[in-house]
């Protein structure tokens, strides 16, 4: 669950903790007083693309940081596949927006955004509008669907799409081959050449031609080379005016005066040790001079080849590594064109026998799926009716289609909340609070079904109120007894069942800023009475009191 959210100058907000607690954490202010700020930003915290447009006026960089408590998951592998040091049961995962770049961090190690894909999916559901125009649209059904059921048919699934794609890889290497059956001749001969040329090169390492113009430079120097560490050996250890020489002097009046002062012994052991150093620099000086050569010979072959990788970089993409890619390409071009009609022959047989097995899969598969539709149909027509959409009606029709990834099904939620219409497809609810209360008990369905610790609703109660409210308000007290809930809410009896109350308040003085506060007591009262009557008097007030009573 979300321990901690912690933000630093984001959108409208200079600094801000919230610690919140398990069970049902309810979010209320006033309207445009900035309470998805807080749920943005954990979004944004998970989100691969960030816009620095939220960096506050006048900052440098904003900075989002969550605190997570992990009690569920086994996460030493993941962490250890990252290089991110695991601590346990908490984890903290920071987001630095700057004007420049975005940056994520988990335990203070950056990581790349498919980690932190991978830590929203054990974590982190969040149900915003955008969520609530995907869950309409069929071509998310058939997964909200198998999420449901993938215990019982998940792995066979997988392996089937495992299956499936070796089957398409099949069907495009056939295609190659029908294709590469129409090269002429003069293709082929010309792949041969070009495959020949750079063979022929013999090209040690893409960094070859880097390597030998170090080479050429330290031969085309050889005189100068030969000159200088020549006449720096003999300065540091010449017959006469050395250093060495002038050092050992030195060495000597140090020695004397530390038999008259043991404080000068380091003194005398560091310029041991500094004389010893240098002998071996002037012997290295000396080898180093007397090895080198002016090898013309070396140096004409350096240039010869240099000139010839020169000719290969032109003419196949301006680096080694192109050319070498390109050699890799040509060949496996050259294999698909002299592939023999036999092994066409052969990749046919393949995958007819594949078809048929990913068709026994797919078959058995959406007899799974179609079992599960019902089951499901059944639970969320039950949530439905507990959420006062007693006459609704909801099906999960899974009809079929051709062979696919996902199968041989197409899935669509349809859905009836009045007795005299028909089903119809779930993205033709009309109603706001229809589709507040269908969202909710999709999701509560799921959520009881998965091991996500936080789930969070933006505004779940739009379009409700009344009798409604409080049927909205029972499902998400029930549904926090299994999962950290985050709920911003306008609903007096929703907020009245929270665990922990945030307000959210917006002051315009200088400049505009939002700040956050936990309710309790006479100032969470009079929070609920704002809520039920727009205004606090002894009306509203006891309204509150008697929710809270409640």
């Amino acid at each position: 669950m979300i321990k901690q959210l912690r933000i630093k100058d984001y959108i409208l907000i200079d600094e801000l903790t919230a610690n919140f607690d398990k069970g049902l954490n309810v979010i209320t202010g006033e309207t445009g007083a900035g309470k998805s700020i807080l749920i943005n930003a954990i979004d944004i915290t998970f989100a691969p693309r960030v816009s620095k447009e939220v960096i506050k006026h006048g900052k440098e960089k904003a900075v989002i940081e969550l605190v997570i408590e992990n009690t569920k998951h086994d996460l030493n592998q993941l962490f250890e596949e990252n290089g991110v040091d695991n601590f346990g049961s908490e984890i903290v995962l920071t987001k630095e927006i700057t004007q420049n770049s975005v940056r994520s961090r988990v335990n203070g190690t950056l990581v790349n955004q498919e980690f932190i894909k991978q830590l929203k999916n054990y974590f982190l559901d969040i149900h915003s509008q955008h969520q609530t125009y995907a869950f309409m649209q069929p071509k998310y059904h058939i997964t909200l669907l198998d999420n449901y059921a993938k215990d019982s048919f998940g792995e066979k699934l997988s392996l089937y799409r495992e299956k499936y794609k070796e089957y398409t890889n099949l069907q495009s290497q056939l295609e190659n081959l029908k294709t590469a059956s129409n090269a002429t001749e003069s293709q082929i001969e010309f792949l041969k050449f070009q495959i020949n040329e750079i063979e022929s090169a013999n090209i040690t390492s893409a960094n070859e031609d880097e390597e030998l113009t170090k080479e050429l430079e330290v031969l085309e120097n050889a005189e100068k080379l030969k000159e200088l560490t020549g006449t720096s050996y003999w300065a540091i250890n010449g017959d006469e005016g050395s250093i060495l020489e002038a050092l050992g002097k030195i060495k000597q009046n140090i020695s004397k005066a530390s038999s008259y002062d043991g404080k000068l012994e380091e003194l005398e052991q560091n310029l041991i040790d500094s004389i010893e150093n240098l002998r071996d620099i002037s012997s290295e000086l000396r080898n180093y001079s007397q090895n080198l050569d002016n090898d013309t010979e070396r140096l004409n072959q350096i240039q010869e080849r240099l000139f010839l990788l020169d000719k290969l970089k032109r003419k196949y993409g301006g680096t080694l590594q192109s050319v070498l890619d390109s050699y890799e390409k040509f060949s496996n071009e050259l294999s698909a064109i002299e592939f023999s009609t036999q092994n066409a022959d052969e990749l046919e047989a393949k995958i007819s026998s594949y078809y048929k097995e990913l068709e026994k899969e797919a078959q058995e598969i959406s007899e799974n799926r179609q079992n599960y539709a019902q089951v499901l149909s059944v639970l969320i027509e039950e949530k439905l009716e507990k959420l006062e959409l007693p006459k609704a009606r909801f099906k999960i029709a899974v009809e079929p289609k051709e062979l696919s990834s996902d199968g041989i099904d197409s899935v669509e939620f349809l859905i009836s909340t009045n007795v005299s219409e028909d089903l119809k497809p779930l993205a033709k609810v009309a109603s706001g609070g229809e589709i507040s209360r269908v969202m909710l008990a999709i999701k509560s369905i799921f959520a009881q079904s998965d091991d996500i610790n936080t789930v969070i609703f933006d505004e779940i109660d739009t379009g409700i109120s009344g009798k409604a409210s409080q049927s909205v308000a029972d499902e998400i007290s029930e549904l926090s007894k299994y999962h950290q809930i985050i709920l911003i809410t306008h609903q007096p009896i929703i907020a009245s069942r929270a665990d922990k109350h945030f307000y959210v308040r917006k002051s315009q003085n200088d400049e505009t800023k939002v700040e956050v506060y936990v309710l309790t007591g006479e100032n969470r009262i009079k929070a609920l009475a704002e809520l039920a009557g727009g205004e606090i008097n002894e009306q509203s007030i006891e309204f509150a009191k008697s929710l809270i009573s409640v």
